[in-house]
């Protein structure tokens, strides 16, 4: 990628991550700008940092991109680096600073989890001309479903259809009320969800695949796009343990939701491993898959990123092979 001085790059600082403050900001920024032609952007609002990205993509700004935050502004940059579409070879390439309270993305390419040495970690992969190309999701409306018109959106490790998507809105809202994120905060939000959601005995979402019968009566659906599907703490928890980024798109569905399946699932989720994931036969799962669609009889929870969307009826997945260049 040519000698690293000459490199454009641009920094996209989240100020609201979790884990930096002001001073490390500053001193990640002074060790980057050491070794790059670096140009430092904050965020002031939500969706800036895709605004940002897309900017440097329109005006050939950048030959690296890199993301100061966690995986919400990480699923920001990507969006807005691929808002004209995939083209690896031509696009600037993606680099990531872990500063969010999970930061899987950055986690799932190998970076360690503490900022500064993350930071360290990425001047040696430059230096090295180090990189990736990696695999992306993309969720849609589906043509014909009043979620049609909902713009396509790109993430990067995983997506959520029903009661895991709800788990994440109720753990925004106490954000938004000042708790801080903690892993006591998203049990306490898995037990209420599960209170909310038990009456359901069947569940109302149906996976359709091209070729295959649909599956009806699913509870959630977890997309991955890579392995581990997140941390609890420093637990890599494995919906799908195929999942890759040399690969399309995983799925584990789950049909009953009674406190025996939670216990049972929830068990398999915490003792999973590389080797072995969730599995029984309310599990449903798919591994390496293009397309498929899931719909839903009432509005269900979406989630991207760990980023809550709202309720949506039908949302269609993609599987995109090498999307985005990454450093790696």
């Amino acid at each position: 990628m040519g000698t690293l001085h000459l490199m454009r790059a641009l920094l996209v600082v989240n100020p609201a991550a979790t884990t930096t403050s002001a001073r490390t900001r500053d001193v990640l920024t002074h060790a980057l700008a050491s070794d790059l032609k670096l140009e430092v952007v904050a965020t002031e609002y939500r969706g800036h940092a895709r605004d940002i990205a897309r900017g440097a993509v329109e005006d050939g700004a950048a030959d690296l991109v890199i993301a100061l935050g966690g995986d919400g502004t990480v699923n920001e940059v990507v969006n807005g680096l691929l808002h004209h579409g995939p083209d690896p070879d031509h696009l600037p390439r993606l680099a990531v600073v872990p500063g969010g309270s999970t930061n899987v993305f950055a986690r799932a390419l190998g970076l360690p989890n503490d900022v500064v040495e993350a930071t360290g970690a990425l001047l040696d992969l430059l230096h090295q001309g180090s990189e990736r190309t990696v695999g992306l999701g993309l969720a849609s409306g589906s043509p014909g479903s009043e979620d049609a018109e909902v713009p396509a959106r790109w993430f990067t490790f995983t997506a959520g259809f029903g009661f895991d998507a709800g788990i994440v809105g109720r753990v925004e809202q106490q954000r938004e009320r000042g708790k801080r994120s903690t892993h006591a905060l998203y049990v306490r939000q898995v037990v209420r969800q599960f209170v909310k959601e038990q009456h359901r005995r069947r569940g109302t979402i149906t996976l359709e695949q091209p070729g295959e019968d649909p599956v009806e009566g699913l509870v959630l659906s977890i997309v991955c796009n890579t392995a581990p599907w997140t941390y609890l703490g420093n637990r890599p928890l494995y919906a799908a343990p195929e999942a890759s980024f040399d690969t399309a798109l995983d799925l584990l569905g789950l049909s009953r939701l009674t406190s025996a399946a939670v216990s049972r699932y929830g068990t398999q989720l915490l003792t999973s491993s590389p080797e072995r994931g969730p599995r029984g036969k309310h599990a449903v799962t798919r591994h390496d898959v293009t397309g498929f669609t899931l719909h839903s009889q009432v509005p269900q929870p979406f989630q991207m990123d760990g980023d809550h969307l709202g309720l949506r009826t039908s949302v269609s997945f993609t599987g995109v092979r090498r999307a985005l260049r990454v450093i790696a």
